[in-house]
Protein backbone atom coordinates (compact mmCIF):
# COMPACT_ATOMS: atom_id res chain seq x y z
CA UNK A 1 0.00 0.00 0.00
CA UNK A 2 0.83 3.82 -0.65
CA UNK A 3 1.81 6.25 2.25
CA UNK A 4 0.58 8.89 -0.34
CA UNK A 5 2.44 12.34 0.30
CA UNK A 6 5.73 11.09 1.13
CA UNK A 7 7.12 14.58 2.60
CA UNK A 8 4.34 14.50 5.16
CA UNK A 9 3.93 10.56 6.15
CA UNK A 10 4.54 9.14 9.80
CA UNK A 11 6.38 6.39 10.83
CA UNK A 12 5.04 4.95 13.75
CA UNK A 13 7.21 2.52 16.04
CA UNK A 14 5.33 0.06 18.46
CA UNK A 15 6.29 -3.35 18.40
CA UNK A 16 4.43 -5.23 20.64
CA UNK A 17 2.97 -6.53 22.66
CA UNK A 18 -0.56 -7.22 21.90
CA UNK A 19 -1.85 -4.57 24.87
CA UNK A 20 0.76 -2.24 24.21
CA UNK A 21 -0.42 -2.35 20.40
CA UNK A 22 -3.97 -2.22 21.37
CA UNK A 23 -3.20 1.33 23.47
CA UNK A 24 -1.40 2.74 20.40
CA UNK A 25 -4.66 2.10 17.38
CA UNK A 26 -6.26 5.62 18.98
CA UNK A 27 -2.77 7.64 18.54
CA UNK A 28 -2.03 6.11 15.42
CA UNK A 29 -5.76 6.88 14.43
CA UNK A 30 -4.97 10.44 15.13
CA UNK A 31 -2.49 10.95 12.07
CA UNK A 32 -4.79 9.33 9.76
CA UNK A 33 -2.14 7.18 8.19
CA UNK A 34 1.32 5.86 8.95
CA UNK A 35 3.88 3.50 8.51
CA UNK A 36 4.17 0.91 11.06
CA UNK A 37 6.65 -0.55 12.26
CA UNK A 38 5.49 -3.96 13.93
CA UNK A 39 6.40 -7.70 14.70
CA UNK A 40 4.95 -10.18 12.56
CA UNK A 41 3.13 -12.14 15.20
CA UNK A 42 0.79 -9.22 15.97
CA UNK A 43 0.13 -8.34 11.87
CA UNK A 44 -3.37 -9.56 12.34
CA UNK A 45 -4.36 -6.93 14.73
CA UNK A 46 -3.76 -4.07 12.35
CA UNK A 47 -5.59 -5.93 9.84
CA UNK A 48 -7.81 -3.67 7.79
CA UNK A 49 -6.68 -0.83 9.87
CA UNK A 50 -7.76 2.57 7.67
CA UNK A 51 -4.72 4.27 9.47
CA UNK A 52 -2.07 1.84 8.19
CA UNK A 53 -0.85 2.35 5.16
CA UNK A 54 2.28 0.33 4.87
CA UNK A 55 3.38 -2.36 7.63
CA UNK A 56 7.23 -3.05 8.06
CA UNK A 57 8.14 -6.30 10.19
CA UNK A 58 10.83 -5.78 12.69
CA UNK A 59 12.07 -9.61 13.05
CA UNK A 60 14.09 -8.93 16.23
CA UNK A 61 14.81 -13.08 16.70
CA UNK A 62 17.55 -12.63 13.39
CA UNK A 63 20.15 -9.56 13.08
CA UNK A 64 18.74 -10.28 9.42
CA UNK A 65 15.13 -8.97 10.17
CA UNK A 66 16.66 -5.82 12.38
CA UNK A 67 18.34 -4.74 9.26
CA UNK A 68 15.49 -5.82 7.31
CA UNK A 69 13.37 -3.48 8.68
CA UNK A 70 16.04 -0.58 9.28
CA UNK A 71 16.54 -0.93 5.42
CA UNK A 72 12.83 -0.55 4.87
CA UNK A 73 12.51 2.90 6.80
CA UNK A 74 15.07 4.30 4.36
CA UNK A 75 12.31 3.69 1.59
CA UNK A 76 11.26 7.08 1.50
CA UNK A 77 11.64 10.53 3.78
CA UNK A 78 9.47 10.39 6.95
CA UNK A 79 8.44 13.89 8.12
CA UNK A 80 7.82 12.65 11.80
CA UNK A 81 8.57 9.54 13.15
CA UNK A 82 6.91 8.33 16.50
CA UNK A 83 8.38 5.97 19.26
CA UNK A 84 5.50 4.40 21.18
CA UNK A 85 7.66 1.49 22.90
CA UNK A 86 10.43 3.67 24.46
CA UNK A 87 12.93 0.62 24.43
CA UNK A 88 16.63 1.14 22.39
CA UNK A 89 15.32 -0.99 19.82
CA UNK A 90 12.76 0.94 18.91
CA UNK A 91 14.27 4.06 18.80
CA UNK A 92 16.85 3.04 16.96
CA UNK A 93 14.28 1.92 14.11
CA UNK A 94 12.61 5.60 14.60
CA UNK A 95 16.31 7.20 14.36
CA UNK A 96 17.19 5.07 11.32
CA UNK A 97 14.25 6.93 9.54
CA UNK A 98 16.07 10.08 9.11
CA UNK A 99 12.86 11.58 10.11
CA UNK A 100 12.77 16.12 10.18
CA UNK A 101 11.16 15.13 14.01
CA UNK A 102 11.74 12.17 15.79
CA UNK A 103 9.61 11.72 19.00
CA UNK A 104 9.33 10.08 21.85
CA UNK A 105 8.52 10.11 25.54
CA UNK A 106 10.81 12.08 27.56
CA UNK A 107 11.24 9.58 30.47
CA UNK A 108 11.07 6.30 28.10
CA UNK A 109 11.32 2.52 29.51
CA UNK A 110 15.34 2.59 28.80
CA UNK A 111 16.77 5.84 29.62
CA UNK A 112 18.77 5.40 26.39
CA UNK A 113 16.19 5.76 23.83
CA UNK A 114 15.63 9.43 24.88
CA UNK A 115 18.89 9.95 23.12
CA UNK A 116 17.50 9.22 19.68
CA UNK A 117 14.80 12.34 20.42
CA UNK A 118 14.34 15.73 19.17
CA UNK A 119 11.39 16.00 20.48
CA UNK A 120 10.48 14.64 24.18
CA UNK A 121 7.60 14.81 25.27
CA UNK A 122 6.23 14.59 29.49
CA UNK A 123 2.80 13.55 29.32
CA UNK A 124 0.52 14.99 32.09
CA UNK A 125 -2.60 11.80 31.90
CA UNK A 126 -2.20 8.88 33.45
CA UNK A 127 -3.49 6.04 31.37
CA UNK A 128 -1.40 4.54 28.97
CA UNK A 129 -4.28 5.36 26.13
CA UNK A 130 -3.92 8.59 26.63
CA UNK A 131 -0.08 9.38 27.02
CA UNK A 132 0.12 7.77 23.95
CA UNK A 133 -2.61 9.97 22.38
CA UNK A 134 -0.93 13.29 24.13
CA UNK A 135 2.50 12.29 22.55
CA UNK A 136 0.72 11.71 18.75
CA UNK A 137 -0.62 15.45 19.37
CA UNK A 138 2.88 16.75 20.12
CA UNK A 139 3.96 15.22 17.14
CA UNK A 140 1.71 17.13 14.69
CA UNK A 141 -1.99 14.70 14.34
CA UNK A 142 -4.89 16.38 14.23
CA UNK A 143 -7.35 13.99 14.34
CA UNK A 144 -9.45 13.57 18.17
CA UNK A 145 -11.67 10.47 18.12
CA UNK A 146 -10.53 7.79 20.29
CA UNK A 147 -10.91 5.14 18.41
CA UNK A 148 -9.64 1.18 18.16
CA UNK A 149 -10.12 -0.12 14.85
CA UNK A 150 -9.86 -3.29 15.39
CA UNK A 151 -10.60 -6.33 12.74
CA UNK A 152 -13.62 -8.56 12.76
CA UNK A 153 -11.66 -11.73 13.89
CA UNK A 154 -12.20 -15.42 12.25
CA UNK A 155 -14.05 -18.54 13.97
CA UNK A 156 -11.52 -21.01 15.33
CA UNK A 157 -12.22 -23.92 17.36
CA UNK A 158 -15.52 -24.77 18.79
CA UNK A 159 -17.44 -22.22 20.89
CA UNK A 160 -20.99 -22.79 22.57
CA UNK A 161 -24.06 -21.32 20.56
CA UNK A 162 -25.27 -19.80 23.58
CA UNK A 163 -23.94 -16.86 25.76
CA UNK A 164 -20.79 -17.45 27.57
CA UNK A 165 -18.24 -15.67 29.78
CA UNK A 166 -14.95 -15.92 27.90
CA UNK A 167 -11.60 -15.72 30.35
CA UNK A 168 -8.03 -15.43 28.98
CA UNK A 169 -6.57 -16.78 32.43
CA UNK A 170 -3.02 -16.47 31.04
CA UNK A 171 -0.70 -13.47 31.09
CA UNK A 172 3.11 -11.95 30.25
CA UNK A 173 3.96 -11.90 33.81
CA UNK A 174 2.69 -14.98 36.24
CA UNK A 175 2.13 -12.39 39.30
CA UNK A 176 -0.69 -10.73 36.80
CA UNK A 177 -2.31 -14.20 36.55
CA UNK A 178 -5.13 -14.96 38.72
CA UNK A 179 -4.92 -18.83 40.37
CA UNK A 180 -6.25 -20.85 37.71
CA UNK A 181 -7.84 -22.89 40.04
CA UNK A 182 -10.11 -19.96 40.96
CA UNK A 183 -11.44 -19.99 37.14
CA UNK A 184 -13.52 -23.89 38.00
CA UNK A 185 -15.62 -22.17 40.76
CA UNK A 186 -16.38 -19.71 38.26
CA UNK A 187 -17.31 -22.73 35.87
CA UNK A 188 -19.21 -24.28 38.24
CA UNK A 189 -21.56 -21.15 38.08
CA UNK A 190 -21.92 -19.63 35.02
CA UNK A 191 -21.06 -20.94 31.44
CA UNK A 192 -17.36 -20.06 31.53
CA UNK A 193 -14.92 -20.34 28.10
CA UNK A 194 -11.46 -19.70 28.94
CA UNK A 195 -9.13 -18.86 25.79
CA UNK A 196 -5.27 -19.65 25.51
CA UNK A 197 -3.23 -20.17 22.52
CA UNK A 198 -2.12 -23.42 21.04
CA UNK A 199 0.05 -25.09 23.53
CA UNK A 200 -2.00 -24.25 26.81
CA UNK A 201 -3.91 -26.80 26.65
CA UNK A 202 -3.16 -28.79 29.86
CA UNK A 203 -3.14 -25.51 31.57
CA UNK A 204 -6.96 -24.77 30.55
CA UNK A 205 -7.96 -27.89 30.72
CA UNK A 206 -7.48 -28.06 34.44
CA UNK A 207 -10.50 -25.78 34.58
CA UNK A 208 -12.88 -28.40 35.40
CA UNK A 209 -16.16 -27.40 33.83
CA UNK A 210 -15.34 -24.84 31.50
CA UNK A 211 -15.00 -24.72 27.72
CA UNK A 212 -11.91 -24.92 26.24
CA UNK A 213 -11.46 -22.75 23.62
CA UNK A 214 -7.59 -22.78 22.02
CA UNK A 215 -6.94 -19.68 18.94
CA UNK A 216 -4.42 -17.63 17.43
CA UNK A 217 -5.17 -13.65 17.53
CA UNK A 218 -8.39 -14.14 14.95
CA UNK A 219 -10.18 -16.58 17.07
CA UNK A 220 -9.51 -14.84 20.32
CA UNK A 221 -11.12 -11.68 18.36
CA UNK A 222 -14.51 -13.65 17.45
CA UNK A 223 -14.42 -15.28 20.38
CA UNK A 224 -14.14 -12.20 22.33
CA UNK A 225 -16.78 -10.27 20.12
CA UNK A 226 -19.38 -13.33 20.53
CA UNK A 227 -18.99 -13.31 24.42
CA UNK A 228 -21.78 -11.81 26.37
CA UNK A 229 -19.33 -11.06 29.11
CA UNK A 230 -15.62 -10.96 30.05
CA UNK A 231 -13.21 -12.00 33.32
CA UNK A 232 -9.63 -10.76 32.30
CA UNK A 233 -6.70 -9.81 33.77
CA UNK A 234 -3.80 -7.14 32.96
CA UNK A 235 -3.25 -8.70 29.54
CA UNK A 236 -3.74 -8.30 26.20
CA UNK A 237 -6.86 -10.00 25.62
CA UNK A 238 -8.44 -8.09 28.55
CA UNK A 239 -7.80 -4.93 26.70
CA UNK A 240 -8.92 -6.29 23.65
CA UNK A 241 -12.18 -6.69 25.04
CA UNK A 242 -12.49 -3.06 26.48
CA UNK A 243 -11.59 -1.52 23.34
CA UNK A 244 -14.29 -3.66 21.56
CA UNK A 245 -16.59 -2.16 24.33
CA UNK A 246 -17.46 -5.46 25.60
CA UNK A 247 -18.87 -5.36 29.45
CA UNK A 248 -16.38 -7.28 31.53
CA UNK A 249 -14.70 -7.99 35.07
CA UNK A 250 -10.56 -6.69 35.48
CA UNK A 251 -8.92 -8.25 38.08
CA UNK A 252 -5.71 -6.43 38.69
CA UNK A 253 -3.33 -6.79 41.21
CA UNK A 254 0.60 -5.22 40.89
CA UNK A 255 -0.09 -3.19 38.36
CA UNK A 256 -1.99 0.27 38.17
CA UNK A 257 -5.33 0.06 36.85
CA UNK A 258 -5.04 3.54 36.75
CA UNK A 259 -2.03 3.59 34.14
CA UNK A 260 -2.72 0.05 32.69
CA UNK A 261 -6.51 -0.77 33.26
CA UNK A 262 -9.49 -1.24 30.76
CA UNK A 263 -10.02 1.70 28.83
CA UNK A 264 -13.57 3.20 27.73
CA UNK A 265 -15.17 2.95 30.87
CA UNK A 266 -17.25 -0.95 29.84
CA UNK A 267 -15.59 -2.76 32.80
CA UNK A 268 -15.39 -2.94 36.25
CA UNK A 269 -12.06 -3.06 37.98
CA UNK A 270 -11.46 -5.63 41.04
CA UNK A 271 -8.35 -4.96 43.20
CA UNK A 272 -7.33 -5.63 46.78
CA UNK A 273 -7.29 -2.24 48.40
CA UNK A 274 -3.85 -3.62 49.97
CA UNK A 275 -2.15 -3.85 46.81
CA UNK A 276 1.11 -2.70 46.46
CA UNK A 277 2.04 -1.37 42.62
CA UNK A 278 5.30 -3.27 42.41
CA UNK A 279 5.34 -3.90 38.56
CA UNK A 280 6.87 -6.74 40.03
CA UNK A 281 7.19 -9.41 37.11
CA UNK A 282 6.85 -13.11 39.21
CA UNK A 283 6.24 -16.08 37.83
CA UNK A 284 3.07 -17.02 40.25
CA UNK A 285 0.28 -14.81 40.98
CA UNK A 286 1.00 -11.90 43.44
CA UNK A 287 -0.37 -12.22 46.85
CA UNK A 288 -2.65 -9.31 46.03
CA UNK A 289 -4.64 -11.61 42.96
CA UNK A 290 -4.89 -14.43 45.40
CA UNK A 291 -6.57 -12.27 47.59
CA UNK A 292 -9.44 -11.63 45.27
CA UNK A 293 -12.00 -14.21 46.01
CA UNK A 294 -14.02 -16.18 43.08
CA UNK A 295 -17.15 -15.11 45.00
CA UNK A 296 -16.39 -11.61 45.04
CA UNK A 297 -15.68 -11.90 40.98
CA UNK A 298 -19.44 -14.22 40.62
CA UNK A 299 -20.66 -11.21 42.72
CA UNK A 300 -19.07 -8.28 40.39
CA UNK A 301 -20.70 -10.08 37.03
CA UNK A 302 -23.90 -10.44 38.81
CA UNK A 303 -23.69 -6.99 39.59
CA UNK A 304 -22.26 -5.31 36.46
CA UNK A 305 -23.34 -7.68 33.90
CA UNK A 306 -26.59 -6.75 32.04
CA UNK A 307 -27.17 -10.14 30.89
CA UNK A 308 -28.17 -11.63 34.16
CA UNK A 309 -29.28 -14.66 32.44
CA UNK A 310 -26.07 -16.00 32.22
CA UNK A 311 -25.85 -16.63 36.30
CA UNK A 312 -26.94 -20.00 37.49
CA UNK A 313 -26.71 -21.43 40.71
Amino acid sequence: MSTGDTQDSVLAVRLGAMGDIIHSLPAVASFGTVTWVIEPRWFPLLEGNPSVARIVPFDRRTLGGIRHAWRDVRREPFRVAVDFQGLIKSALVCASARAHTVAGFAHPRESLAAFAYNLKVTPVTMHVVDRNLELARAAGARLTATVFPLPPGRPEGNLPSGDFVLASPFAGWGSKQWPIENYAKLASRLPLVVNGPPGSEAGLASVAGAHVHLSGIDGLIDATRRATFVVGVDSGPMHLAAALGKPGVALFGPTDPARNGPYGGTFHVLRDPDAVTSYKRGAVPDSSMRSISPDAVFDAIDRYSQHRTLLVS
